[in-house]
């Protein structure tokens, strides 16, 4: 039995036993000692080990923190963050100013890159693709950001969707039921955003249409002209939804491409509202290269389209003209309407209807009056000019391309001209020139051009990628008779220096083609950059059963009358139609005075904005928030507006109301009653206006 001492290791070197080596008295180690050894080292390897793996999990995490930063950072460029989901872009204070949605698929960051101020990915959860975000610093105040999805195997459309980010937006195309700013009303799958007649379909996109949108939060979106684009929206979700489709659609790829869709546009950020519209229309928009007829813009135009529809004839004519003499108007020209023809795509006049046109002209050319004359694209099946035009092969063919395509338009079935086919472009611009030089003819009016009317599948002889561009086509038809001419459509032609005129009306006082309509369609068409408005006839178009009024005169009610003209008094230019004196003595003097204050008033400074627009695209007519761009409630008023920056009018717009609410932005104004007002904002309520009256306002510096 081995005896205890006290352990003698701190004092002795401990030499290793060789093997079979013999030591005295117990000097080999005990086993229990060895297991104690060994039970007391466990813990420092254990401890050793667990160290190691913690600083191997540091590393591991500090690897996947330092790749994960780069990603975020590789992610994010000049105040955008873009995810798998979309993208959005945050002003200088941080606040998300605009945001993006990818709907139709989602990024594979892992493909992401960056180099430079380029963004790009190449792999989506459907496949292979071309995205790119490119960001433009153009000026101190602007920032642009170039964003390019492309498809590189098929997928039947890519749709991206922007939030309105309780914002105000502007912008788009002119619609039947208008409002100032867009109200997003109910759920609508994407659809062609081509020009439409939106008097004949009053859920279409109107015939002044332009990809662009504004926001009051100081951002604006273009997209690019080469996609087949579609919009659509949700009010439940408050987004627009932006998408480009070939799958049945009117738009077709490029001759030799594949349909693979591709959504690309710019967006961008500016200070204001006020001064990013300004850079979006400089850079992208054309402008018009001179100003029109200096006559239009200070004198009525008259037409005989309201009052005498189409069973116009010389007789009626040269009465109306004498009418305008006797009560002491005066007329920048007198624009004969529909169905001075025999049969619709003739180029001489009814000898029934007009047995002696030499005559009349010579006449009204004595009595001081300019005319102009109603022209259209269609040529009708029974006119003497069809089988002319299909001889020389002018129309629009359907899909073979062997055959003329029939169409309907309001005034029956026939052809229209192809205006990609220089031939169809001559002879129908020769015709023009004819009635121009055997008659003294001033301009014309051109009718139609949307391109609803085309058949559902046609060939042109240029192949069209975008349908809408048929209707520029057809305004360019315009160029040469331009100093009076009138369009009713617009796209990507804000070049071409005629009179814009808005869609007719109806003789009613809503925001459904009525008076209320007016103010937000002239707005939206001059933010289009379309600025020479001609806001359609003064009381509306006096259709059947779309009038509010006296059913046995066919008269628009008086009322309305009124203010419809009180309101046309201060836009760019005025036109008649019904007369004035069709109602009382009353409404003549109501008519003289506001021609008058056109005349004096309203033309000189319409004039100098319109020698601007040559320069600068700027609005004549502007909302209220281009001088009040801070201003909530300037955001959301659709019954006032500016002429200029120092002009602003108030129009009564409601039945049975002698009185309105104004509201007048920060500054010194003066009402046209002499009133001072010098603290603002300022809401006057239940302001006195009396039906002889509109309510002005001039900017006192």
């Amino acid at each position: 039995m081995y005896t205890s001492r006290p352990p003698v290791f701190s004092m002795y070197e401990i030499v290793p036993v060789a093997p079979g080596d013999q030591m005295s008295g117990g000097s080999r180690g005990s086993p229990r000692k060895k297991k104690k050894l060994a039970n007391e080292g466990r813990p420092l390897v254990m401890a050793g080990m667990l160290g190691c793996a913690l600083v191997l999990a540091a590393v591991v995490a500090w690897c996947y923190y330092s790749v994960s930063l780069r990603k975020a950072q590789l992610l994010k460029t000049e105040l955008l963050d873009l995810n798998k989901d979309g993208f959005i872009i945050r002003n200088h204070a941080g606040a998300v100013i605009f945001s993006m949605t990818f709907r139709s698929g989602t990024l594979d960051l892992d493909s992401c890159s960056k180099e430079g101020s380029v963004l790009s990915c190449t792999q989506s959860d459907s496949g292979k693709l071309n995205f790119f975000i490119q960001t433009v610093q153009l000026k101190d105040t602007v920032m642009c950001y170039r964003v390019r999805w492309e498809e590189l195997q098929y997928t039947p459309f890519v749709e991206h969707t922007m939030a309105y980010n309780d914002s105000h937006w502007y912008g788009g195309a002119e619609t039947a039921t208008q409002y100032w700013p867009i109200r997003v009303q109910g759920e609508e799958e994407p659809r062609p955003f081509i020009t439409s007649d939106v008097y004949s379909n009053r859920n279409a996109f109107g015939g002044f249409l332009e990809r662009y949108w504004l926001s009051s939060n100081a951002t604006a979106i273009k997209i690019n002209d080469s996609v087949p684009f579609h919009l659509g929206w949700s009010e439940k979700d408050m987004t627009l939804r932006f998408q480009a489709r070939y799958q049945d659609s009117p738009f077709k790829p490029p001759e030799g491409q594949q349909p693979l869709p591709e959504l690309s546009y710019r967006v961008c950020v500016g200070s204001d509202v006020t001064s990013i519209h300004k850079y979006m229309v400089r850079r992208y928009f054309p402008k018009p290269i001179k100003v029109p007829s200096t006559e239009v813009f200070k004198h009525p135009v008259w037409s005989t389209w309201a009052l005498h529809k189409t069973s116009v004839t010389q007789e009626k004519l040269l009465d109306y003209a004498s009418d305008i003499t006797r009560h002491g108007f005066t007329c920048s020209h007198l624009e004969l309407d529909d169905r001075y023809t025999a049969d619709y795509g003739e180029f001489d006049f009814d000898p029934q209807k007009f047995p002696n046109a030499s005559g009349m002209f010579e006449k009204l050319r004595e009595d001081g009056f300019h005319v102009s004359l109603w022209t259209h694209p269609f040529i009708n099946y029974d006119s003497i000019n069809f089988g002319t035009a299909v001889e020389k092969g002018l129309f629009v063919r359907e899909p073979s391309g062997e055959l003329p395509a029939l169409v309907r338009w309001w005034n029956g079935i026939g052809g229209i001209l192809d205006f990609t086919n220089p031939d169809a472009r001559e002879w129908f611009s020769a015709n023009l020139r004819m009635l121009k030089t055997n008659y003294d003819v001033t301009s014309f009016k051109f009718d139609a051009g949307e391109t609803s009317y085309l058949p559902h599948q046609f060939s042109t002889l240029v192949p069209l990628s975008d349908p809408s561009t048929f209707t520029r086509r057809y305004t360019e038809m315009a160029i040469p008779f331009s100093e009076r001419a009138e369009l009713r459509v617009g796209y990507q032609s804000q070049n071409i220096s005629c009179f814009s005129r808005i869609i007719d009306r109806d003789s009613v006082w809503g925001y459904e083609l009525g008076l209320k309509s007016i103010i937000p369609t002239v707005l939206t068409i001059s933010i289009l950059g379309y600025q020479f408005v001609l806001p359609d006839m003064i009381g509306g178009n006096a259709y059947p059963n779309r009038t509010t009024g006296d059913n046995k005169t066919g008269l628009p009610d008086r009322e309305l009358y009124i203010r419809w003209l009180e309101l046309s008094a201060f836009m760019p230019a005025m036109q008649f139609s019904i007369p004035p004196w069709a109602y009382d003595n009353e409404v003549v003097q109501i008519a003289q005075k506001f021609t008058e204050l056109h005349e004096t008033l309203v033309a000189p400074r319409v004039l100098e904005l319109a020698g601007e627009v040559l320069d600068t695209g700027d609005p004549i007519i502007r909302p209220l928030w281009w001088i009040a761009n801070d201003d909530e409630a300037a955001y959301k008023i659709d019954s006032q507006f500016l002429i200029g920056d120092d002009l602003m009018v108030a129009p009564v717009l409601e039945p049975g109301k002698q009185e309105r609410d104004i509201y007048l932005p920060a500054g010194r104004w003066r009402s046209y009653k002499g009133e001072h007002y010098d603290k603002g904002p300022i809401h006057l309520t239940d302001y006195p206006v009396d039906l002889d009256e509109v309510a002005f306002f001039t900017w006192v510096h």
